[in-house]
């Protein structure tokens, strides 16, 4: 199984959502920044290092927000981690995706999003997950 984590960076009561490149796995999805945990890395660690390799800011790991499995319809099967980003250092830069966008948490679901992410989509829009 996969284990992702992924930032919810919030700013001004935004969510930073990211749009995938036609180049890559599911292309054109949003989603929030993050990535694959890598053999022998802490969670925390992985998603620091992605948001630096991808945004390239130094961020604030914050809270544990939501876990939970994901599978696909084809078998694979995804652990997700979603962690609470409020300070980072630097500015974001577009390092990867095709588009970075602030976005209100009600509007979230008007978004594309990966279906691994819908549930937490839902969930912030519907005001569950305080900012």
């Amino acid at each position: 199984m996969k284990r992702v984590v992924a930032a919810l960076i919030r700013k001004d009561g935004n969510l930073l959502i990211c749009q995938r490149t036609r180049h890559q796995t599911m292309p054109l999805k949003w989603e929030f920044p993050g990535g694959k945990i890598e053999e022998g890395e802490q969670p925390r660690d992985a998603l620091r290092r992605e948001l630096e390799e991808e945004l390239g800011i130094n961020a604030v790991i914050g809270d544990e927000v939501e876990r939970f499995r994901h599978e696909y319809p084809n078998g694979s099967a995804v652990e997700l981690r979603f962690y609470d980003v409020r300070e980072y250092a630097g500015e974001i830069e577009n390092r990867i995706f095709r588009e970075v966008r602030w976005a209100p948490p009600v509007e979230l679901p008007s978004y594309d999003f990966l279906e691994a992410d819908l549930k937490l989509v839902k969930d912030l829009a519907a005001g569950k997950l305080a900012p």
